[in-house]
């Protein structure tokens, strides 16, 4: 039996190289389909862990350390059809895994048009071309929780409202209904995974975990300069990014497509997250004020160690999220193994390690 070829869309990237990974470990062939030029690469990956580098070098040595084995590498721009055609054309693909997208929610409010462009219609670009070419590919879209925005559900599920609250879920939302459309019109093995907010030590240092679990790391080594948030008392439904991968494989071995939450069940605050974080090296944070007015200090030293600065509020914010996984756990046998602590915990400890290199 011949392995499976299978390409991952936005396989470069922070969720992505780790699925062609796991991919390329169970014995299928991967292409990663990627467009650098689009990203500002500030930590990368090392070909067997999940500990971020910054070395271009090493980077490019870990690249040649799999080339010649089951991974292979093309560089194409997704807002153009032609391209994605002349890849479905060239290799007999099994399955596909779209990724890409402008992934920031916060970016997204300063850049709808690209985030639409390419995160929305794009997915429009990748189910036209599986249909005219190879429609006996298997298709996994990547939503998001964003989607469900200020939906009434609490936990939400499968079944709940949608109500998206930035252009980036907007962009998701119209991803995953193209996506159903494309199975009940044509026929296509076309599936959602809704993966709720997945954290690993590869997540960029934009997004507000890392740059959290970078902040502390640069405490714990003498900087004392304090980290500028956003809303504290924003929560979110956080889970390990490694546990997410086998989920997404699973959804295309299933009998049936379908769509599937992944999530962890649980919701935690941004505040608990800095908490969590601090913990990690022995820093119990002290809160004083309210709003924009809070601050953090070390309890024992008094350091300032959390300050808010209100352009990182968004125009309309997501108070309170958490997803309910029953249906992947029921159906896949998927469900989350890293908790919240020891998620936080890694992130810290490899920004840890990352200092020291």
């Amino acid at each position: 039996m011949k392995n499976k070829k299978v390409i991952v869309l936005g396989g470069d990237g922070f969720c992505g190289w780790p699925t062609a990974l796991h991919l390329s470990k169970n014995g299928h062939d991967v292409l990663i389909v990627d467009n650098l030029s689009r990203r500002n690469i500030d930590n990368e990956l090392e070909v067997d862990s999940l500990t971020p580098i910054s070395s271009m070098s090493v980077r490019l040595k870990a690249w040649k350390e799999v080339s010649g084995k089951n991974i292979e590498f093309v560089n194409f721009d997704l807002t153009k059809l032609k391209d994605i055609e002349a890849t479905l054309e060239n290799y007999e693909i099994d399955e596909l895994y779209n990724l890409a997208a402008e992934s920031s929610v916060n970016s997204s409010f300063n850049q709808p048009l690209i985030t639409s462009e390419i995160t929305g219609l794009g997915v429009t670009r990748i189910l036209t071309s599986i249909r005219r070419i190879r429609p006996s590919i298997k298709f996994y879209q990547a939503s998001s929780s964003e989607m469900f925005g200020n939906s009434k559900d609490s936990p939400v599920n499968e079944n709940s409202n949608f109500h998206p609250r930035s252009p980036y879920g907007i962009s998701k939302l119209y991803a995953y209904w193209i996506t159903i459309n494309h199975r009940e019109s044509y026929d296509l093995f076309a599936c959602n995974g809704i993966l709720f907010n997945h954290e690993s030590p590869l997540r960029p240092k934009e997004f507000v975990t890392r740059k959290i679990t970078s902040g502390v790391a640069k405490y714990e080594k003498g900087f004392r300069d304090p980290i500028e948030l956003g809303n504290l008392s924003v929560k979110r439904d956080w889970g390990f990014a490694g546990d997410y991968v086998p989920g997404m494989w699973k959804i295309l071995q299933a009998d049936e497509p379908d769509d599937y939450i992944l999530a962890s069940g649980k919701n935690h605050s941004v505040r608990e997250f800095v908490e969590e974080s601090f913990r990690c090296i022995g820093v119990k944070v002290r809160w004083d004020g309210e709003d924009l007015k809070e601050k953090g200090f070390c309890s024992e030293s008094g350091d300032l160690l959390i300050t808010i600065n209100p352009k990182y509020y968004r125009p309309s914010e997501i108070i309170s999220l958490v997803g309910d996984y029953s249906k992947a756990k029921r159906i896949l046998d998927w469900s989350p193994k890293i908790s919240f602590r020891n998620l936080v915990e890694m992130m810290v400890k490899s920004d840890l390690i990352l200092l020291q290199s």
